[in-house]
């Protein structure tokens, strides 16, 4: 009997609150603050370190990498907003304040780290990122405060490419970097809920059909002599994880997360290099 009651205590701690929790705001905001100083002192120590400093300055780097790196950053203000907007939810924070606190965090986080690409001679300030990190924030809220859910989800998925190979210095010389580096291997996606938009039984509530970009033959972030870069564009299928039913608040937890990685699933592309393929499985 311990054991149901026990495991009845753990799914009750991943529900929402009903109304303003203040011990489970003030654990999201120390949290918060903690993660938050040590990312940006780590990735000054581990990364910027490396290269030397310079006065603050500015770049234009909108043509590089094919605009890989920018969807990158859409992505990434995207779901940081979200977790933050969702854990303030779990707090019973009012909507008001999970749109302007938690939603704009992705953004406030993105913005210091381009502060310190400011004063990197290796990169600089872009404002491209900055547009990047708005466009992100901007599709969470707008889509809350026009629909009261996200039928639009940014996903990301990653295939290793033989690119790495030839700079790993730049590309990545691990799976784990290649991930971060490897913009041939990248996809990012809209991943829309089909049943949001179309109101029918006969649908799937967890069904999303998928528009994907991509970018191949970059080994540099622009083309070298002889060398092109392609664009590619998807379309496939994919799933919601968030609408899956459940009674388990632990699972919708977990739900949530993954949610912002694409399934495989059979995908048709179009690349601007006048091919045409279908993946069977595309990751």
């Amino acid at each position: 009997m311990s054991s149901v009651y026990s495991q009845s205590d753990f799914d009750a701690f991943f529900k929402p609150a009903d109304s303003l929790q203040k011990n489970r705001r003030t654990a999201i905001i120390i949290s918060e603050s903690v993660l938050t100083a040590t990312a940006l002192v780590g990735l000054n120590q581990l990364w910027y370190a490396d290269y030397p400093k310079s006065k603050f300055h500015t770049v234009n780097d909108n043509s590089n990498w094919m605009q890989m790196d920018k969807l990158g950053h859409v992505y990434s203000a995207y779901h940081l907003g979200r977790c933050s907007a969702e854990m303030l939810n779990w707090s019973g924070v009012s909507k008001k304040d999970q749109l302007l606190y938690g939603a704009g965090y992705g953004f406030v986080f993105l913005a210091a780290v381009e502060v310190f690409d400011g004063y990197s001679a290796e990169w600089g300030f872009s404002w491209g990122d900055i547009f990047s990190n708005a466009v992100g924030t901007s599709l969470y809220v707008s889509q809350e405060l026009l629909w009261n859910e996200q039928r639009i989800i940014p996903k990301f998925s990653f295939h290793a490419t033989s690119f790495a190979n030839q700079r790993p210095e730049v590309l990545g010389s691990s799976l784990s970097e290649q991930i971060l580096k490897d913009y041939n291997g990248q996809t990012y996606w809209l991943s829309a809920n089909v049943g949001s938009f179309v109101k029918t039984n006969t649908i799937p509530k967890w069904l999303n059909l998928a528009f994907g970009y991509g970018a191949d033959g970059m080994i540099s972030a622009t083309p070298l002599p002889n060398q092109e870069h392609f664009r590619q564009f998807y379309l496939s299928l994919d799933v919601d994880l968030t609408k899956i039913k459940t009674n388990s608040y632990f699972l919708k937890t977990v739900f949530s997360v993954f949610n912002s990685v694409k399934i495989p699933a059979p995908t048709f592309e179009i690349s601007t290099s006048g091919k045409s393929k279908f993946h069977l499985i595309y990751f």
